[in-house]
């Protein structure tokens, strides 16, 4: 990820400056015997980080391997020092001749991998440094250190990851507003053009009538369905439906869809169900009413619970037809409408007034 670019280029300069640290404690000659031994191992270490700093921008590189040479050229640095240092001066806790530098492949891990990477890396590196310095008489500098090096691990990785999980919130926020821009483009053009033609087909079919007005029925609803398809807002996140834009395409010229200027968002396939549910719900009304009976979709949210209601103004269903048509066999509202909610957890209230219409109202937790 771009995000990660920064912390190379922060660890890169880190390991010059603790480079430069090192070589600054050895040319004081204090705490090491073996000051030729010691340049030489000041020389691996500003190797390896000319090395690092190349190799570490390439994203094809930066995997397991790399880091783990990266840690194991350190963990030879610093298991060098009482060799360099010798008996007296690892007592008198001098130093290690990696001195900073060791931390870096700690915040490499922690980078790369995460907080439990780079902890890990840290403990790998305490280790050494405790085996390097066992010696040492007075052990509160090496705690310290330890301590460091451990928060040091884990709070670099819990850093990247949080700015890996903004980077990725921002992406997904520019895709949604780039998604929107064109959307809201998409549906002035439709406006300008197709809705106004569709329109008119429907004005002048029903105006001369006949085979027309058949035409004109099946071009308001095409406008009706494309007008609540493209007022929808942006796309839901990945893995779920906004419910609006499934009940949407019931819209016609004798069904009207209302719903919340936010978006009801469903898991796909319960709002490919609930969908589903009112589609069976209107083919009652179409059945039992006529093709052109009047039908009106409300979609409401309150509390964490997404209800949606069929409403029509037909004839009704006399008493006892819905437990008559389960006992014939005929199982529409049984299996398509309280099936499918009774599936997902939800529920399925049924009102009808003979002369007045019916009522289904389906209501399903979000």
């Amino acid at each position: 990820m771009a995000i990660e670019g920064p912390f190379w280029r922060a660890i890169a300069v880190f390991r010059v400056a603790s480079v430069v640290y090192a070589a600054l404690l050895m040319a004081q000659h204090r705490g090491y015997e073996q000051p030729v031994l010691g340049w030489l191992v000041i020389g691996v270490m500003a190797l390896w980080t000319a090395a690092a700093t190349v190799a570490y921008p390439a994203e094809s590189l930066r995997r397991w391997p790399l880091l783990t040479v990266d840690l194991t050229v350190t963990m030879v640095c610093l298991l060098s020092t009482p060799y360099v240092q010798g008996p007296v001066n690892v007592a008198m806790g001098a130093m290690p001749v990696p001195a900073t530098w060791m931390a870096a492949p700690v915040l490499a891990w922690a980078v790369r991998y995460g907080r439990r990477a780079g902890t890990l890396a840290a403990v790998v590196v305490a280790a050494g440094e405790l085996w390097a310095r066992s010696r040492v008489e007075d052990a509160s500098a090496l705690i310290n250190e330890t301590v460091l090096l451990l928060m040091a691990g884990w709070l670099v990785g819990h850093m990247v990851r949080l700015a890996k999980r903004a980077e990725e919130r921002m992406q997904r926020a520019a895709e949604m507003e780039a998604t929107q821009r064109e959307r809201e483009r998409l549906a002035r053009d439709i406006h300008d053009s197709v809705l106004q033609v569709l329109a008119l087909v429907q004005r002048r079919g029903r105006e001369l009538g006949g085979e027309a007005a058949e035409l004109g029925r099946l071009a308001g609803e095409q406008e009706a369905a494309l007008r609540e398809l493209v007022s929808v807002g942006p796309p839901p996140p990945l893995g779920t439906t906004d419910l609006r834009s499934l009940l949407a395409r019931h819209a016609s010229a004798s069904v009207t869809v209302s719903a919340p200027a936010t978006p009801l968002v469903l898991p796909a396939e319960a709002a490919a169900s609930v969908s589903a549910a009112v589609g069976a719900a209107l083919d009652n009304v179409r059945a039992h009413c006529g093709q052109e009976a009047r039908a009106w979709v409300l979609a409401e949210y309150l509390d964490g619970t997404v209800t949606v209601t069929v409403r029509d103004e037909g004839p009704g269903i006399p008493e006892g037809r819905l437990e008559q048509a389960v006992a014939d066999g005929r199982m529409g509202v049984a299996r398509s409408i309280r099936g499918r909610m009774a599936e997902l957890g939800g529920k399925v209230s049924i009102v009808s007034v003979p002369g007045q219409g019916t009522e289904v109202e389906i209501t399903l937790s979000a």
